[in-house]
């Protein structure tokens, strides 16, 4: 699935929530109790992302071009941010990451059901997750 066969995906599943916050919050926190668990071997200093107020790990591979992540978070609403930017860009190539306009996030409100901290760290997520695929594209450009 492309990126924005995803993003508009959960652009839909929100919808059918018609803005009720304590079903978006509930259902954000559903999302990140269906994330993959993490091997708890990757829950390290190296993996935290810098700039989240809850702890967020992050963790990526690149297996045949395409970027694939691993995350976790100590609380479960971040757990469920974490896992929303999991579906879109696990799978992608690194330049798919890089190029990537997310727009899903204006479109379900987001900014009315998380604060500025939670907000910044969820920029600080996306950011890792780009600086993962700039690595990832810059190691496949040396082997070409």
């Amino acid at each position: 699935m492309s990126v924005t066969e995803t993003q508009d995906e959960i652009i839909n599943e929100f919808s059918l929530l018609d803005g009720d916050m304590e079903m978006t919050v509930f259902y954000i926190m559903e999302l990140g109790q269906k994330l993959p668990a993490m091997n708890e071997s990757d829950k390290t200093e190296e993996n935290i992302v810098k700039g989240c107020q809850s702890k967020v790990w992050l963790t990526a591979t690149l297996h045949d071009g395409k970027v694939l992540f691993s995350g976790d978070s100590n609380t479960a609403i971040t757990k469920g941010l974490v896992s929303l930017l999991i579906r879109i860009f696990s799978g992608q190539s690194p330049e798919t990451i890089l190029n990537t306009d997310l727009y899903f996030m204006n479109k379900i409100g987001m900014d009315r059901f998380i604060g500025t901290q939670r907000s910044n760290g969820f920029a600080s997520m996306i950011r890792q997750m780009k600086m993962y695929a700039l690595a990832f594209k810059t190691q496949l450009a040396e082997k070409a």
